[in-house]
């Protein structure tokens, strides 16, 4: 009895509570037409007998009318009709009422009945906003109507801090995704936001849906000082952090692969025009991969270090360019092969941080008894190619392709920095096998060498912001997620205060981070010999600096190509005899006999690869070439008769062959 005693009271307050919540809505109107009565009497009882004051009311009346015309040009034509009947309506029975009195002769009749219709036409009007009827203009409607996209349809929308997705479904069979992405820039004009800001995600099951991010605050204005790498000591498959994104996020690449997340090992190209930021990059980058404990750095530098003489005791190999870059080169297509076949014979489908120390997990070991083997481990490798510009000039517009197909089975990244991607400097074989990208400022028209058309659909557009905002750039990498690709990011600024960081941190990695494991080093060894300046635990500054002194006294070249028709044995000059032969590049003054000849080459091969100079060509030659009165073709012969023999080996450039060291079979 109690209970329902108590229930009835509540179930009355819940109706009455639901009643007042519905009506609600559709009270304003007859406030209004409460608040015009009131008015009227008022305005009576002030201004009864006054002229003046019914001039002005009715001057206020036209005015007031006329305004809300002139406010409505935004809205519909319907709702924009209604508001002024209901404005002209109300101040004209207050003009009425002032003058006249609220109660003589139709007032009354006209402010009950009159008022009654008004409101109740606005609470039919809002009756029909939520039936079924299709919806009146939403300002989203309008901004899409305006960018040539009227038939669209905003859906879902998430609004987090600095960023807004809309679903966005398209008419079927008069619009397609492609509509959107070309009419981006226009949406970002209508919304008074940079080109960067609006972007367009399109969905992969659909040719007519997908999301719409908009990005209203540019995060990156400011730029934001390198302080240190992000996980110092930690393993090379960890993020490497080296920004952020406009909203505020970590901006984040991979380099090995991880298996169990399905992600292949990256290759990546940087791309940006001068004054883009592109060493800011490389140093953020390359302070990253040095902090990490398993993993050594080739560096090819044309530009004699400039940016990364500071990090210079942390790298395994660091040349300059030329005959020491097409070492490094030769180096890597021997190296590779014999990093697949341990990782192979350890039973590793690819790199991972096991293989790093020694195998002692017989899963992993090499003998056929499965016991474990206890070989030494195997370190990641990143292949830095500084400025490869001056180098696919050098060896061939190919000369990365080998490299950049086979390296990614073997624990090893190919980095290559450029200013211009395009065709007639890298080939397209090449740039196929760079998928992974950090696309900085550019040219407009080179937007297409460094990004995918798909993610310049999106929104990418990297020739906007050209050298004006350095270290802005785009994305695209295994590991991120597809949506990101087409928002920008700005890597870290580096300033003369870095540089004692950098230097601690290269100090660092000689104590604590990895050297060359045996194999990486002996195959590198066996091609090149000396000119491989591996670094071990105790390497100091010094030594790496001393193949970049080297570097100095070696030069490129090419095989002209009427020496192949040329008598091997014309122009021999005379004799010299026994150990008194003269140094390479020395002039005798004699015409040494052909045997002698071949002996005094033999003596300037073993030189070269003393210096570490370890691919040559006649060019090569030519200082002894003036002093002794050889020719260039008698030079290209020898060079041929040393392959010959197994002294020299060929490289994939026409003329260059590759010294074989003395002590190692061919």
């Amino acid at each position: 009895m109690d209970t329902t005693t108590h229930a009835l009271p509540r179930s009355r307050a819940g109706i009455g509570t639901y009643l007042l919540h519905r009506a609600m809505p559709h009270l304003p109107p007859w406030l209004g037409v409460a608040g015009v009565g009131i008015a009227g009497s008022g305005a009576h009882l002030m201004w009864a007998d006054s002229v003046g004051a019914g001039v002005g009311l009715t001057l206020s009346a036209v005015a007031l009318t006329g305004a809300t015309w002139w406010a409505g040009r935004e809205t519909s034509a319907q709702r924009r009709l209604h508001s002024a009947i209901t404005v002209a309506a109300g101040t004209s029975w207050v003009t009425g009422a002032a003058l006249a009195g609220p109660l003589a002769g139709a007032l009354p009749d006209a402010f009950l009945m009159g008022g009654a219709v008004l409101a109740l036409s606005w609470n039919v009007r809002m009756a029909l906003r939520t039936s079924d009827g299709p919806a009146p203009e939403s300002a989203d409607k309008g901004l899409l109507a305006k960018v040539g996209l009227a038939k669209a349809r905003i859906g879902r929308t998430e609004v987090e801090p600095n960023r807004v997705t809309a679903a966005l479904a398209l008419e079927g069979g008069e619009q397609t995704n492609d509509d959107v992405a070309r009419a981006l820039v226009r949406i970002a004009s209508a919304l008074d936001l940079p080109q960067s800001a609006v972007r367009y995600q399109p969905s992969a099951d659909s040719a007519r849906r997908g999301e719409l991010v908009i990005v209203p605050r540019d995060m990156l204005g400011e730029a934001q000082e390198w302080e240190g790498p992000s996980l110092p000591g930690a393993s090379i498959a960890e993020p490497l952090i080296i920004g952020q994104y406009d909203d505020g996020s970590p901006l984040m690449v991979w380099l090995p692969g991880a298996p169990d997340r399905g992600r292949n090992a990256n290759h990546f190209l940087i791309a940006g025009g001068t004054g883009s930021g592109k060493g800011d990059t490389a140093l953020n980058l390359q302070t990253e991969i040095l902090s990490r404990r398993d993993v050594i750095m080739w560096l090819s530098d044309p530009k004699a270090f400039q940016d990364f003489r500071p990090l210079l005791p942390a790298y395994d190999w660091a040349v300059e360019g030329g005959a020491g870059t097409e070492a490094m080169v030769e180096a890597l297509q021997h190296v590779i092969p014999a990093r697949t076949s341990w990782l192979g014979k350890h039973s590793y489908r690819q790199w991972t941080t096991e293989a790093t120390v020694t195998q002692t997990d017989p899963a992993h070991s090499c003998r056929q008894d499965r016991t474990a083997c206890g070989c030494p481990g195997m370190p990641y490798l990143v292949a830095w190619m500084e400025e490869a510009a001056n180098t696919l000039r050098q060896l061939g517009d190919d000369a990365f392709t080998g490299i950049a197909q086979e390296a990614r089975s073997a624990g090893c990244s190919l980095i290559v920095s450029l200013q211009r991607p395009s065709y007639d400097q890298m080939s397209t074989s090449t740039r196929a096998s760079l998928p992974a990208v950090i696309a900085l400022g550019c040219d407009p028209r080179d937007e297409g060498f460094s990004l995918p058309e798909s993610v310049i659909d999106q929104g990418a557009h990297p020739g906007a912001w050209g050298n004006r905002k350095p270290g802005y750039c785009y994305v695209v990498a295994g590991g991120i997620d597809e949506d990101r690709y087409a928002s920008p990011g700005r890597t870290q600024q580096f300033t003369p205060r870095s540089v004692s960081l950098m230097e601690t941190l290269a100090q660092w990695a000689v104590r604590n981070g990895a050297t060359a494991d045996p194999i990486t080093a002996g195959a590198a060894k066996a091609v090149v010999g000396r000119a491989y300046t591996g670094r071990s635990a105790d390497t100091d500054e010094t030594e790496q600096t001393s193949v970049a002194e080297q570097d100095d006294e070696m030069t490129g070249s090419l095989l002209d190509p009427e020496d192949a028709a040329m008598d091997p044995e014309q122009d021999l000059p005379g004799a010299v005899q026994g150990d008194d032969a003269p140094l390479f590049g020395q002039d005798t003054g004699h015409k040494p006999s052909p045997e002698e000849a071949r002996e005094l080459f033999a003596r300037a091969l073993d030189d070269f690869e003393s210096a570490g100079h370890m691919v040559v060509g006649p060019k090569d030659f030519m200082d002894w070439c003036d002093a002794n009165g050889y020719s260039r073709p008698w030079v290209s012969a020898r060079l041929r008769d040393a392959a010959a023999e197994g002294r020299l080996a060929p490289t994939n450039q026409t003329g260059r062959w590759r010294i074989v060291p003395a002590l190692t079979p061919a």
